[in-house]
């Protein structure tokens, strides 16, 4: 399928900075503001950013999915990030305007919470996305050069990504060996768990299924991917990958199973290409992945290939 994509960033392009999910404290916004900067772009600030609403949301879903449909019909803006996730994205599902997104494609960043949407924006716009650090998160937190250089390979280059590497020291390990191809597609399992049965649901059919999650029991992460099992999610994908599962260390069960017995246990049955320990998701140091773009998974010799730039060609 071809998929509209967003255009090639260049240095001096306007950042559009929203926040879909949780709200940021206020002393982090300037932080994430001259981050992008620092970057080299310039950066159109979103009301959500210095909006708070029930404690645990950045302004109302209203005002939040708004403030995305502007974004993408803004002319001025050339790309759009998310501040930060935490919670509340699913809420704005039903006020998205996915055919003023297809008509103004524009590359649109973030992770975790952001996972509904980049779901919801592939499947009813067409646009290819990206899963890649955000401003508060990541950003303005003095993240590593690996990761400010991945994210601006991504959005400055006509080349697809080609092989991706793990930061140095950090092996990607094969659960099935294999080999797979398709669009690399999912993001935070609780997420994609979360949209099941509704009209937004991941499909994985032909797909490489992406996902990683943070601070989740192994019990837990069990039953979402029995929950994906039990749905055809898994059977349908052509090969898996998992990122990282920060802070997913057994509590309540001090002998019980680690993540990898769980990916063994779950997902292994299934015999699609599968690796894990791609460094991307909830850790200090990310790669940038494309959503909606060809890729190539060799779980034989450890590599994920992105075989598609996710920017249109200028």
């Amino acid at each position: 399928m071809n998929r509209i994509k967003g255009k090639r960033l260049k240095l001096g392009d306007t950042i559009g900075l929203t926040a879909p999910s949780s709200p940021a404290k206020s002393e982090i916004v300037p932080e994430a503001i001259q981050a992008v900067e620092n970057l080299g772009f310039k950066v159109k600030v979103g009301e959500t950013c210095y909006a708070e609403y029930g404690g645990y949301l950045a302004g109302t879903s209203e005002l939040r999915a708004n403030e995305i449909n502007e974004m993408f019909a803004n002319p001025q803006i050339d790309a759009i990030l998310c501040l930060r996730g935490g919670y509340g994205s699913p809420q704005l599902l039903q006020h998205i305007d996915y055919q003023n997104i297809s008509q103004h494609p524009k590359l649109f960043i973030g992770y975790s919470d952001i996972t509904a949407l980049h779901t919801a924006i592939l499947q009813n716009s067409g646009l290819a996305t990206i899963h890649g650090p955000m401003a508060a998160s990541d950003l303005a937190r003095d993240c590593s050069d690996y990761t400010r250089e991945f994210l601006l390979r991504v959005l400055t280059t006509n080349e697809p990504v080609g092989k991706i590497y793990n930061p140095e020291g950090i092996a990607i390990e094969s659960l099935v060996e294999g080999v797979a191809e398709g669009e690399i597609v999912g993001g935070n399992l609780a997420l994609v768990s979360a949209l099941m049965g509704t009209p937004y649901e991941l499909d994985t059919k032909g797909k490489l299924l992406f996902l990683e999650d943070v601070g989740e029991e192994p019990f837990k992460v069990d039953r979402m991917l029995t929950q994906l099992a039990l749905a055809g999610k898994l059977e349908d994908a052509a090969g898996i990958i998992f990122g990282t599962f920060t802070e997913c260390e057994s509590i309540n069960y001090s002998r019980g199973f680690n993540m990898i017995d769980v990916f063994k246990n779950i997902a292994a049955p299934f015999n699609k290409p599968t690796i894990y320990n791609v460094q991307a998701g909830h850790c200090d140091t990310k790669m940038t992945l494309p959503f909606g773009v060809k890729a190539r998974l060799d779980a034989t010799n450890k590599e994920l290939i992105i075989e598609e730039s996710v920017v249109c060609h200028d």
